[in-house]
C-alpha cells in the first residue's frame, strides 16, 4: 500500500502542466469522481488496524499535494489565459434561444410516467421483425388482411422475409417469451404501415402497447387502469366509455373512446359533434397467445392496450394535423418550448 502511495505521489509531482486543458485532465485522473486517491481509500478497509493510522495520513498528505498543486496552477493558468486573450469579457454575451423537446417525446414521457406510477416497466425490441413475433404469435391467420402487401412494409434478408412492425406488440410477445408472470409492462416505440399520408394517417407513427398478466386479472381491472390513465392526461374530469371491438390477440375487445377535450364534450368538428374521441383499442388476452408464447391460460390471464402517441398529443396540443409532427417546421416545434 505504502509502495502505491508512493509511486502516485511522483506522479503527481512529475506530471507536467502548461495549459488549461492538460490541468482537466490533472482534475480527473487525482480529484475527479473515478480518481486513482479514491480507489487507494477504498483499499484502506484491507491495511492491517496497526497501519491504518498511519496509511491514512499518508493518503490525505497525498490528497492535498493534488489540491494544492491543481489550485496553485490553476490561478496562474486562468490569469496568463485572461492576459493573452483578445476577448473583451465586459461585453454582454449573446442570448441563445431555449431548445424544446419535440411534442410526441414529451407526450411519451408523460405516459410512461403515468404507467410506471401503477408499477408498468418500460419494454423495447427491434423495429424490424420476422413474422412469428409480429404476426402469427398474436393470433393473426395467414389469411388475415394485415399480412397483405398493402399494410405492411415487408423486408429481404439472409433470415428470410421480414417486415417493419405493425404494432408494438410484438415486445409483447418477446416479453411474455422471457419473463413469468406476474408481468407488468408497457411498449413505446415506432410503427410502420403501408398507408397512404394525410392529416389524418401516416405511414410510420409511435404508439405505447401496455401488457398485464397475473392470476385472476379480469375486464374490471383493466376498465379502471384506463379511467385512471385518461384522468391522469386529461384531467380530473376525463370520461371514458368502452364499445365492443375485434383484436386477433384480444378476447373480448373493446375500442376506447374519451371525453373530447376539444370541446368539453359539447360537440365539434375534431370529435364528429358526438363528444367522444377514440384513443386506443384493448382486450382480454386471448388464451391462444398466452399458450403460443408458454403461459398457461389455465393459471393465468391478463389484458393489453394499445394507444397512438399522436392521438394523444392531438388532444392533448389541439393539434389538427399529424403531418406536422414529422416536418420539422421550427414555428410548430417553437411552441412547445418550456412545456416538459
Amino acid at each position: 500500500m505504502k509502495e502505491k502511495i508512493k509511486s502516485i505521489e511522483q506522479e503527481i509531482n512529475s506530471f507536467e502542466i502548461n495549459d488549461l486543458a492538460i490541468l482537466e485532465k490533472f482534475r480527473i485522473e487525482f480529484l475527479g469522481s473515478k480518481n486513482k486517491l479514491k480507489d487507494l481509500f477504498g483499499e484502506l478497509k484491507t491495511v492491517p488496524n496497526e497501519e491504518k493510522k498511519e496509511v491514512g495520513q499518508l493518503l490525505n498528505g497525498l490528497r492535498t499535494l493534488a489540491e494544492a498543486k491543481f489550485n496553485n496552477l490553476k490561478d496562474s493558468l486562468e490569469n496568463n489565459s485572461q492576459e493573452s486573450s483578445s476577448i473583451d469579457t465586459s461585453r454582454p454575451g449573446e442570448i441563445s434561444e431555449i431548445g424544446a423537446r419535440h411534442p410526441l417525446m414529451q407526450v411519451r414521457s408523460e405516459i410512461i410516467e403515468i404507467f410506471s406510477r401503477i408499477g408498468y416497466t418500460v419494454s423495447e425490441g427491434p423495429e424490424i421483425e420476422d413474422d412469428w413475433h409480429n404476426f402469427t404469435a398474436l393470433n393473426f391467420p395467414p389469411e388475415h388482411p394485415a399480412r397483405d402487401m398493402q399494410d405492411t412494409f415487408f423486408v429481404e434478408s439472409d433470415k428470410g422475409e421480414m417486415a417493419l412492425r405493425t404494432h408494438t406488440s410484438s415486445v409483447q410477445v418477446r416479453v411474455m417469451e422471457n419473463q413469468k408472470p406476474p408481468i407488468r409492462t408497457i411498449s413505446p416505440g415506432r410503427v410502420y404501415r403501408n398507408e397512404a399520408i394525410s392529416a389524418r394517417a401516416h405511414c410510420f407513427f409511435h404508439q405505447v402497447e401496455g401488457l398485464y398478466i397475473d392470476k385472476n386479472v379480469s375486464f374490471a381491472d383493466l376498465k379502471q387502469t384506463l379511467l385512471y390513465f385518461a384522468k391522469e392526461m386529461f384531467g380530473e374530469n376525463a370520461q371514458i366509455r368502452l364499445r365492443p371491438s375485434y383484436f386477433p390477440f384480444t378476447e373480448p375487445s373493446a375500442e376506447v373512446d374519451v371525453s373530447c377535450t376539444i370541446c368539453n364534450s359539447k360537440g365539434c368538428n375534431v370529435c364528429k359533434y358526438s363528444g367522444w374521441l377514440e384513443i386506443l383499442g384493448c382486450g382480454m388476452v386471448d388464451p391462444a397467445v398466452l399458450e403460443s408464447c408458454g403461459i398457461d391460460s389455465k393459471e393465468y390471464s391478463g389484458f393489453a392496450f394499445g394507444m397512438g402517441i399522436e392521438r394523444i398529443t392531438q388532444l392533448k396540443y389541439k393539434v389538427n394535423d399529424l403531418r406536422l409532427y414529422s416536418e420539422n417546421d421550427v414555428r410548430f416545434l417553437k411552441q412547445f418550448t418550456g412545456n416538459i
